[in-house]
Parts: structure tokens; sequence; C-alpha cells
């Protein structure tokens, strides 16, 4: 599924206009309708359809087109029989074009239009909006760019107090959540907590980023009749991960197949008081099925590791004093890489001098496709140098601060703009990127940028990351392309979490939890192959 930011939907409805001969308020009419059937399906679901009362709908209308979605909806809405109250945040004399044409086609069917012009005048219809089982908010759109403020500032307050969340109630926004950056998901002082989303067309971008995610809700695109060639015409990079996506990258096992078919993964990981992290990633690419796994560590480590491991196959490697990989081991591991399909490098491994000579070295040398996660990546500080000579496909995998090292920014610059940061580091190392954290990005050289769908707050505990990249290399080691490895990599572990969550919730949730779900989701999508 694709997704836009705000500049280039502006685009596309401005090309339906001018090229396709398209009406501009037969778009506002379908998506005004699309919000009404979302309205009626919802409250069919609260059970508030059919009964001895008639429900009470509340709009909240803007004066720009988000406010004309509004005024359509409710024809229609109160055309259902439904009892129909709106809101206008501004005169009436403010309306213009298509927003003022359905504003009096809705007074003339009879529909009334209750201004709220002064701050302080909505608690004069709190009561009303407080009776309301579904409150639509049709109040900004994807224009806005500057913090709200004043009467639309307190307006939402109000909404956020008495509506999402509220047993018997439902928000539903009108494109996005108003007080939202349709482009960055960046919460423009004041927004509103939605239930559910009804987005025009095509997705937006800043839907998929955090606070936007969550204050969105459910997000369902209504289709407001775009020609598809116009869609297809232009070249959007931005895209939405789907069941599907993984349907397709999953390989089916054949009956003949063995350990060979799936690849050879090295990992290069571990350091005293690490062996964890090295441990939860080899372990994690074979849930993840890879068909072999080496584990290349210091040798003082690896009597430990050849306990605690009795699927994974270990490589003592030379050691520096305190005990950490050097330059010294480069040697060992280039001998190790022979017949190996990926390699993985960094779970654990330190950030001393010798393993930031030995993990660049590895990157630049490597002849198969490599992920560099973590310390390997905390080890090279904000160099970038190595990618940028390495000859072999590369997939990193930061977290938002050490993504700000790489960048030589602040971490709170990669939160501010989590795609942009994703698409710099993309370009700036020639890797594909996995910008971990809420909402987790990937982003390519050639500046596409894939959204995911799944995962929640148990992953914020220690390892997750470690499994997740063992799922990537075990990918990588298994034919995929980087691109393919991380996005069903990204997907299948949110998707673990989230199994996760329903059964036991989030509280404790551990990276051995996820290691035990992978084998289920991947067999989710092996077992539809199947069949």
């Amino acid at each position: 599924m694709k997704a836009v930011d705000a500049a280039t939907m502006r685009a596309i409805d401005e090309r339906a206009v001018k090229e396709f001969g398209m009406l501009s308020i037969q778009l506002m009419e379908n998506a005004g309708r699309g919000v009404a059937d979302i309205v009626k399906a919802e409250l069919a679901a609260l059970n508030e359809v059919g009964g001895s009362r008639v429900p009470r709908v509340s709009i909240l209308a803007g004066k720009g087109n988000n406010g004309g979605d509004g005024f359509v909806a409710a024809r229609h809405l109160r055309n259902a029989g439904l009892d129909v109250s709106l809101f206008l945040l501004a005169e009436p004399d403010a309306l213009k074009g298509d927003t003022l044409t359905n504003a009096e086609v809705w007074t003339r069917m009879g529909g009334s239009v209750q201004a709220i012009t002064e701050k302080n005048e909505s608690k004069k219809h709190e009561s009303i909006l407080r009776h309301s089982a579904v409150i639509v908010d049709a109040m900004l759109g994807t224009g806005i760019s500057e913090p709200v403020s004043g009467l639309y500032a307190e307006v939402i307050e109000l909404v956020n107090s008495i509506g999402s969340g509220k047993a018997g109630k439902r928000v539903v926004a009108i494109d996005l959540p108003s007080g939202i950056d349709a482009s960055t998901g960046v919460k423009l002082g004041s927004a509103v907590r939605a239930d559910i989303t009804a987005t025009m067309a095509i997705a937006k971008t800043g839907l998929y980023n955090y606070p936007a995610r969550e204050l969105a809700g459910r997000v369902e695109v209504v289709d407001i009749g775009l020609p598809h060639k116009l869609v297809e015409d232009l070249e959007i990079r931005w895209n939405v991960t789907e069941p599907a996506d993984i349907r397709r990258i999953v390989v089916p096992r054949c009956a003949d197949s063995h350990k060979g078919s799936f690849g050879h993964l090295l990992l290069v990981a571990g350091s005293p008081g690490k062996t964890g992290a090295a441990y939860l990633a080899a372990i994690a690419a074979m849930r993840t099925g890879v068909g072999l796994a080496t584990l290349a560590l210091p040798e003082g480590l690896n009597q430990a590791m050849e306990v605690k491991s009795t699927e994974v196959m270990t490589c003592p490697l030379p050691e520096s004093e305190n005990g950490c990989l050097s330059l010294d081991s480069y040697g060992a591991v280039d001998a190790q890489l022979n017949l190996k399909s990926a390699l993985l490098v960094g779970p654990g491994i330190g950030t001393t001098s010798g393993v930031r000579a030995l993990v660049e070295l590895l990157v630049k040398t490597s002849e198969v496709p490599v992920v560099v996660d973590a310390d390997g990546l905390n080890a090279l500080g904000g160099e970038c140098g190595a990618f940028k000579e390495a000859e072999a496909d590369l997939v990193i995998t930061p977290h938002p601060g050490e993504a700000a090292r790489l960048l030589g920014v602040r971490t709170e610059e990669i939160q501010a703009d989590r795609i942009g940061s994703a698409e710099r580091l993309a370009a700036l190392t020639g890797a594909v990127v996995v910008l971990k954290g809420a909402g987790t990005i990937i982003a390519t050289p050639e500046a596409e940028v894939y959204f995911n769908t799944t995962g929640n707050a148990g992953l914020a505990s220690a390892g997750t990351g470690d499994v997740l990249a063992g799922m990537i290399g075990a990918f990588l080691a298994g034919g995929q392309s980087p691109l393919d490895s991380a996005i069903c990599a990204v997907y299948l572990h949110g998707l673990a979490a989230d199994r996760i969550k329903e059964r036991i919730g989030i509280g404790g949730m551990m990276a051995m939890d996820l290691v035990a779900e992978l084998s289920s989701v991947l067999n989710t999508f092996l077992s539809a192959l199947d069949g």
C-alpha cells in the first residue's frame, strides 16, 4: 500500500481536476459519503442503530475543505435518519468554494449550523457533545504547519476530554486528527485523539509515525474515485507494509529441501558481559528459518556458548587483553566467511578501538551481504566511511541514538523527523536502513521508504533488537534481497510482539518470548503458501 506526504496529496488532487477533468466538488462528495459510511458502520458496531433512541452524531467543521467533507457527511447521516449536530469553528460568511456550496445544501435541507467563533463558547455546546455517540473531527486537514492555538486548541481539548476511549463513544477524524502534521506525524500543539481516522484516497505518511500513529486510532482509507492511472503515474516512494508483502517474500519449503537450501549465517558478536546479545541474535536466526548459523566470538567465551547453544555452531576467535575482538580476529573471521551466505556483525561485540578496526575491515571486504547492528554501529561512532567503501550489500539497524551519532545530530532531531533521518542515513551510507523505535522505518539508498504496521511497547526491552538483527541475517542468508529481508523481518518481529500482547500483555515481555513466537508467525505465512 502506498502513502503520500501533504505536498504529494495536493499535487494528486490538482492533477485529478486539471488533467482528468474531475470536479473538486465530486471528490468532496465522495469523501464525505465515505466518512458517513464509516460512522454508520461504527454506530452499528456500538449497537446504536435500531434501538428506541435515535443516535446523535456531532460534527465539528472548520472553514476549509476538511470542513466541507464534514458538511457532506452530515447530509448523508441526516438522510440515514440520524440526529446530526453541526458546529462550525468560523463565521458562516468565511466559507467559500465547495465548502460553501455543501454548507448551503445542508441548510436548505433543514440542517442547522451552530457557529463557535469565540473562546469559551464551545462550553455552551459541551452537553450535546457529551451525549453524542460519535464526534466527527472535520476541523483541520493536511494544510496546517503551525502549532494549533486559540479556539481550535480549546475545542480539541474538549473533544479529548469527552471523546476517544470513553465507553460507547467514538471520535472519527477526517483525513487525519486535527493538529497533526500530515507528512511527519508530529503533534502541532494540541491534537485530537481519534478512534478511527478516515483518510482520503491514499494514506498519509504522518499517520505511521508517533505520536500520530497512536492518536489516529484505526486508519481506514476512503476511496474518493481518483483514477488509478493518476497514482500509478507518480513515483510515490512511500510504502506501507501489509501481509501481502510478506507472502510475496517468504519462500515456501520444497519437500526435498536440506539445511543448505536456506543459507548459512555467520555472526560476529559477543564480548564479556554481553554474550546474551550474541546468543539471542543466533537463536533468532535459527527460529526464522536459516539453515545453518555459526557464531564467531572471543575464544574466552566460546566454551560457555557451546554449552548454552545446541543448534548454533561456534567459532572461537583470537581476543585482546580485555577479552574483546580486535583486528587480530580478522583472519579467522575471513576464513569462516568461506561458504557462508551472509554476515551479521555487532550484537554485544563491544566498542573498543580494536572492535572498530575489525568492523570497518569486515564491512569493507565482505563479499556476502552484511548486517551491522548495535555495537557494530556504536564502534564506528559518527564515521560512515566504511559503509561507503563496502563491496557487498548492507543493512544497518540503528536505534535513534545510534542514528544520531552516525548523522552527527541530537537524538531529538532524529525523532522529530524520523522519515527524513532514515532517508539521509540511507543516502549517506548506501545501506538499507532500519531505523528502529516506535513505528520502525525502512529506507533505501534509492529514497524508497517503508512503514511497518506491527509491534507495540512490549518491544522496549533489552535484547529485542538483537532478535531483529538475527532475523534480518537469516533472510539475507536465505537469498532474499537486503530490502525484502528488512521488510519481512521487521514485520514478523512486530507481529510476534503483537501476538504475545494479545496472549499475556506487554508488561514483562522479554526478547526470549519473541524468539519462542517466531516459528509460529513465520509458519502463518508458510502455511498460507502451502494451502
